[in-house]
């Protein structure tokens, strides 16, 4: 009789433990907090929670150094003329953050080291470039200034902020809404799930579909993908009969799932976040009070079931620090915020340790804060890998850094090559008639401007007059 070997990991212990009161953010009462495609957005200096704010757009940004009560009067971010749908914070810098709305529009966001005493109202720069609500941001994740959105008009538009043009419009891939938009470790994929129940490896550059897989899960509610370590699809849907399901696919053999499990009935959408570092994937699903985690590995069964995190209370939303923010004198893997309606609280996961040793295996060098290309690099085909830092010493987050944006002249950009299309009947020759007709408009409105200019001085020799009979 065979015997079932247990399979060991150094995460097989992992341990979830909400954060005390003290180090909550309680009482965010500017409004209720909203949810949409996002909820908040977390790096290693701020918590940034979108809020609704008398029928326009805004978010709140929190020091993560202030914790406790959220005074009423706190400052928003506010310039949007709608709901905001999503934030990103961006990698490569600590203090810019972009804002997606329902007014069509994108909005980056320099956020200052000190608290505001007002509300912020200018955004470093607004990207106008869909035609219907943008439900999606996604900063990618080596290339500097290069952002992602993608909007109610099935269209993905790749931006460079630094000088807030177009680099690449997706706009005939997806004929539906598209639900989740996920880039690979080195920015050269797009992994993305669409009401279509298709699941697309896009090659944005070459701006064309490398695979496709059609009902990866065959329910209809949305599914949600993300791409893993070893360069497979972790993917997250319904099954026909309504059931939640995860699956690990090969984007080189789509026909048949690497693995593939039904979790329960319940209806909310199962959100992951991944960490590469670890290669454990967090389900956070709407409106559950669990947070379940999944090792992925080369293994059978591929996708190991770890543990799980519950609580009392359901979540309205779910934030994920970066590892760089984590606390690593305390074996702190990983770490939540999750968003309840008048309060936002950690959840840190550690993973036991008798030594007081930094833990080589459990934090190998992570993508630091500095791009390892710059805009024009990765539109010109180059790639890289992101740039690691240790974490041995811990990370201190570098001081502001502005983000400049340099808008190229429209002037200096020529015309292209090739025979132009006839736009109007301006783009003809001039007969002779025309151009006598034209003239003869110059004409009168030259003597309309020498006689207006006659009544100007005039009137200002009367007006003189008047002021000396006055004295």
């Amino acid at each position: 009789m065979s015997r079932r070997v247990v399979r060991q990991s150094k995460f097989r212990h992992v341990f979830g433990q909400a954060a005390k009161a003290d180090q909550s953010y309680e009482d965010i009462r500017v409004s209720k907090v909203t949810w949409d495609s996002s909820f908040c957005a977390v790096n290693p200096k701020f918590l940034a929670i979108i809020v609704e704010a008398g029928g326009g757009g805004a978010f709140i940004v929190l020091p993560l150094a202030k914790t406790g009560r959220v005074d009423k009067n706190y400052p928003l971010v506010t310039g949007h003329t709608a709901p905001v749908l999503d934030i990103d914070w961006c990698p490569h810098n600590d203090n810019v953050i972009a804002s997606a709305s329902d007014d069509t529009t994108v909005m980056v966001w320099q956020i200052p080291d000190y608290t505001p005493m007002r509300n912020i109202t200018e955004p470093i720069l607004t990207l106008e470039g869909h035609s219907k609500r943008v439900g999606i941001l996604c900063w990618h994740p080596t290339a500097r200034n290069v952002l992602l959105s993608a909007g109610g008009d099935n269209v993905i538009l790749i931006w460079n902020v630094g000088t807030g043009e177009v680099l690449l419009s997706l706009d005939d891939m997806h004929p539906d809404v598209i639900h989740s938009v996920c880039w690979n470790s080195n920015g050269s994929r797009l992994a993305t799930t669409c009401k279509d129940k298709t699941l697309r490896i896009i090659d944005p550059r070459k701006g064309e579909v490398v695979a496709e897989r059609f009902a990866a899960h065959e329910g209809m509610r949305p599914m949600r993908a993300v791409f893993t370590r070893q360069g497979h699809i972790f993917t997250t849907g319904f099954t026909r009969m309504s059931q939640r399901e995860l699956g690990l696919w090969d984007p080189n053999n789509f026909e048949e799932p690497v693995a593939l499990q039904e979790m329960d009935t319940s209806n909310g959408v199962l959100l992951p976040f991944y960490d590469p570092d670890s290669s454990i994937v967090y389900l956070c699903g709407k409106g559950d009070s669990s947070i379940r985690y999944f090792e992925i590995t080369d293994e059978p069964p591929f996708v190991h079931y770890l543990n799980t995190f519950s609580s009392k209370e359901p979540q309205r939303g779910m934030g994920f620090m970066p590892k760089r923010g984590l606390d690593v004198s305390k074996c702190e893997i990983a770490r939540f915020y999750k968003l309840h309606e008048r309060k936002c609280e950690p959840i840190i996961m550690t993973v036991p340790r008798k030594s007081d040793l930094f833990q080589d295996d459990l934090y190998p060098d992570t993508p630091g804060p500095e791009p390892a290309l710059e805009a024009d690099e990765w539109l010109s085909g180059q790639d890289a890998e992101p740039l690691l830092i240790s974490l041995r010493d811990g990370y201190v987050p570098p001081k502001h850094r502005e983000l400049r944006v340099t808008k190229r002249n429209i002037l200096d950009v020529r015309p292209p090559a090739g025979p132009r299309r006839s736009q109007s009947a301006s783009d003809a020759p001039l007969t002779q008639h025309t151009l006598e007709t034209l003239l003869e408009e110059i004409k009168a409105l030259r003597e309309q401007v020498q006689a207006q200019e006659q009544r100007i001085t005039a009137l200002e020799n009367m007006l003189c007059e008047l002021v000396d009979g006055t004295d």
